[in-house]
């Protein structure tokens, strides 16, 4: 399948990107973006029913607490980008549940593991973000479909960047998730992350 078949055709979906554009760095775009293609193949090849418009915009926003003009001095980023989530459905006119589901899957998306029984679309971005960012579960997507992603949109200077901003939470908000993983080692599967061994 196409890369740009994945991706939903929406008002939507069209202004979640033009936010991530607009804020995000370069490598960070494009992060949100193969998160995305690694979410919804997966959903894809083993049948996983999910709402392709949420799960887009999550994946395109799931990082945006990350960015200067949305990173809380309290909340978690994961947290603050989910209520930047909400604030923009709630723009996008999406109804009370879909606002809340916005800001849950981006909050999910930093938890260890999510059932995807109770939320698809958060199972999917903590699998994705998983690979994109530390390299888990690398031959759950195709040698092909990884290859092809990963030139469409090129890793940049990702780990290192996303280092620098996971330190910087970790320091500012040590009981975060960021925090913990800082703590934890994080460091080093990020820098051993095979998406970047070429």
């Amino acid at each position: 399948m196409p890369l740009d078949d994945l991706v939903p055709r929406s008002a939507a979906a069209a202004l979640a990107l033009e936010v991530a554009e607009r804020f995000h760095s370069p490598a960070l775009l494009n992060h949100c973006r193969r998160s995305h293609l690694w979410a919804a193949e997966y959903a894809r090849a083993r049948g996983i029913a999910v709402d392709a418009e949420l799960l887009y915009v999550a994946a395109m926003l799931h990082d945006i607490g990350l960015v200067p003009a949305f990173d809380s001095a309290t909340l978690p980023f994961e947290e603050a980008g989910g209520a930047v989530a909400w604030v923009f459905a709630a723009g996008a006119g999406w109804d009370a549940d879909r606002r809340r589901r916005a800001g849950e899957v981006i909050v999910a998306h930093m938890a260890e593991a999510v059932d995807v029984a109770v939320d698809p679309e958060g199972h999917l971005l903590e699998l994705a973000t998983g690979l994109d960012v530390s390299g888990r579960r690398p031959d759950d997507w195709p040698a092909d479909f990884r290859a092809e992603v990963l030139d469409r949109f090129p890793r940049l200077d990702l780990a290192e960047e996303f280092l620098g901003c996971f330190t910087e939470q970790a320091r500012r908000k040590p009981s975060s998730i960021a925090g913990r993983l800082v703590a934890g080692g994080f460091a080093g599967r990020v820098r051993a992350n095979p998406l970047d061994a070429g």
